[in-house]
């Protein structure tokens, strides 16, 4: 039977953790921050997502292609990307990782932050899904997964990274297993997929609340104006749609990313 729901996977930002991170004015270095986001649609609406695509790219006549790279939009483009977005039937998840506090040594293995931070992205997509069944009823009520491929990835290991998450007996893994076909996690350019070119949407939005750009600002409205499509129970968007890691009090936020925070909370 077919799958109920799609996730498409992408981020902004990246794992290295080799300091010094980026400064102000300067060029090079590691981000501050590591943004993965997913944006969920239900399988009956995956046609739908190049139309929703193109509704953005079609809004930017001076565009010479339909690929849509939010990091390449003006600001006055990114905000039609967001608004759009904001309109249609998915929704959106965003685990947020702090680099700076985290001391070296820790993640010392290739991928291993990136595995860390997508665990808690793959537990919240499974409670979305298990939270939407009863409005979903097509298909078998699991997800097929896409990642965004990206340089240095295996995907085949990180099936296995799965594999063994679903074996272990602690109690911090809470994905609700039976939504996710650990077998249809895969990869695909972002070229070739509208879906994905929306998950960036997502997380270049996210990554501009917190990661400082060359003039050390932060930019909150891109996630802000994508509130409504981001998941959460009961108006709690902290602990279900927006995850930040570690705890927001100990990130060191500047007053900028202070107000980011205070959107969601």
């Amino acid at each position: 039977m077919a799958h109920t729901y799609l996730a498409y996977i992408d981020e902004s930002g990246d794992d290295g953790l080799k300091r010094p991170f980026r400064t102000v004015g300067g060029n090079g270095g590691a981000s501050h921050w590591l943004v993965i986001s997913a944006c969920i649609l239900r399988a009956t609406y995956s046609l739908e997502a190049v139309r929703w695509r193109d509704e953005i790219t079609e809004r930017m006549p001076e565009k010479k292609s339909r690929d849509l790279h939010f990091a390449k939009l003006s600001h006055g483009q990114k905000l039609v990307a967001v608004q759009t977005l904001a309109s249609k039937p998915v929704r959106a998840i965003s685990v947020i990782a702090a680099k700076n506090p985290i001391p070296e040594g820790v993640y010392t293995d290739k991928n291993q932050l990136y595995f860390y931070m997508t665990r808690y992205l793959i537990e919240r997509i499974s409670w979305l899904c298990r939270d939407h069944r009863p409005h979903a009823p097509e298909g078998d009520g699991r997800i097929s997964i896409t990642f965004s491929r990206r340089g240095g990835m295996q995907y085949d290991a990180f099936r296995r990274y799965l594999g063994r998450l679903k074996e272990t007996s602690e109690d911090d893994v809470r994905i609700h297993w039976p939504v996710i076909d650990i077998d249809a996690v895969k990869a695909r350019d972002h070229s070739t997929s509208a879906s994905l070119q929306l998950a960036d949407v997502v997380a270049s939005s996210f990554a501009s609340a917190f990661e400082p750009d060359r003039y050390g600002n932060c930019e909150p409205r891109y996630s802000q104006i994508l509130k409504p499509i981001t998941y959460n129970r009961n108006r709690n968007y902290l602990s279900y749609g927006v995850k930040i890691v570690p705890t927001p009090n100990d990130c060191g936020l500047n007053p900028q990313q202070q107000v980011s925070l205070a959107m969601w909370e």
